[in-house]
């Protein structure tokens, strides 16, 4: 009876969260936000001890786990920050342990079916890759106890990530009972493997009008009148040759002069510094990606190179991976304003290339030593 309730209960979950998330989901992509998909797999632990949260540490009288995988969720995340997750979770409620305020004599099975809605603190604190903490909200349902029970439940976690798909996922749930007479609240603990799948590739913007125009502008620019046309036939594909050849250096010329405009603006864009021994983008860096997003979409084609550097304090192989860490930083960010991904092209340089003489074992300032803790931008083509 309790394992068809349950079983009931998750259907009703899915089918609530389905119809919210896909309306959810429909209005973020009018507006571009989706951004990946994730699910988690790992263990869980509960404190149903009835004392409202006091002696949160109490491991040997009031935490309850089991010793193999206990807990699977699966949600989506959108780049406005939004998350949408369903989790279900299986413990038991072991002898010998305060459940309730009462210290049980046998073993109870715990289940769980939560539906929450989270939200990426990372849109306020700022970028870090290695912390993204987030908190959240949601209802559920919980057989515990030998009692089922609504709950309305907060939480706070973080995920943290040591590739492009793979991290681990912590958090913490309070999970307050809806019906207080018959159960008392509790808290679940949660520790699993993060699995991110489904992350967009952005496609490239249409071609840049004023920049077409303006090389129009030259090809249609006056050469030299054939109108009044000799009768003499190889003057004729003389004069010919002549305009197609001035239309060619016209076409040219232009060209140059448009990639000469956008390296200026690109210039005039100050290169990221970092801090040290991090790729945190700061508000200010994210400013000058603003620029160079702006400049990508008004032109289409443009195809840019990023250098990411490290100094020379550290090991040459944790500067490498640091130097990694920055560039993809950088990358991610830029595709979060719809530039493709295969418009960036980029190098991780660690302290190979250092903008002054500050190499191993000299005496530097750290003004001199940020100068090399620096990402730059190189147009590549248009």
């Amino acid at each position: 009876m309790k394992a068809n309730t349950f079983i009931l209960v998750i259907g009703q979950l899915l089918l609530a969260s389905y119809s919210f998330s896909q309306d959810t989901i429909a209005t973020l992509n009018e507006t571009k936000e989706d951004r990946s998909w994730f699910i988690t797999a790992g263990f869980n632990v509960v404190d149903d001890s009835g004392d409202e949260y006091r002696d949160l540490f109490s491991i040997s009288e009031e935490w309850n786990y089991v010793v193999f995988p206990s807990r699977l969720s699966i949600g989506k995340n959108f780049k406005n920050g939004i998350g949408l997750e369903i989790v279900g979770s299986y413990n038991q409620y072991k002898e010998g342990k305060t459940i309730d305020g009462v210290v049980i004599t046998d073993d109870i099975d715990y289940l769980s079916a939560d539906f929450r809605v989270n939200y990426d603190l990372n849109q306020i604190l700022g970028e870090t890759g290695f912390f993204d903490p987030y908190i959240g909200i949601g209802v559920g349902y919980t057989d515990a106890n030998n009692q089922g029970r609504g709950t309305y439940n907060a939480l706070f976690g973080f995920r943290t990530w040591f590739s492009d798909r793979w991290g681990l996922d912590f958090s913490s749930t309070g999970k307050w009972t809806m019906n207080s007479e018959n159960s008392t609240n509790h808290i679940q603990h949660a520790v699993g493997l993060a699995y991110r799948f489904g992350l967009p590739k952005k496609s490239g913007q249409e071609e840049n009008q004023l920049a077409m125009e303006e090389t129009e502008e030259i090809l249609e620019s006056p050469v030299d009148s054939i109108a009044e046309v000799p009768e003499e036939p190889e003057q004729v594909e003389d004069l010919a040759k002549l305009a197609k050849e001035k239309e060619e250096l016209a076409r040219i010329e232009a060209e140059k002069m448009r990639r000469k405009k956008i390296e200026e603006q690109i210039n005039r864009l100050e290169p990221i510094y970092f801090d040290l021994n991090s790729s945190y983008l700061k508000p200010k860096d994210k400013l000058v990606l603003d620029g160079l997003a702006k400049i990508m979409e008004e032109n289409p084609s443009l195809v840019i190179a990023i250098g990411a550097h490290a100094d020379s304090r550290g090991s040459q192989k944790y500067n490498q991976w640091l130097s990694e860490r920055r560039l993809k930083r950088v990358q991610d960010y830029l595709s979060t304003k719809n530039v493709s991904q295969d418009r960036v092209t980029g190098t991780a340089e660690g302290e190979q290339k250092l903008v002054n003489e500050c190499k191993d074992q000299v005496p530097c300032t750290e003004e001199q030593h940020r100068k090399n803790r620096r990402a730059e931008f190189v147009l590549v083509r248009l």
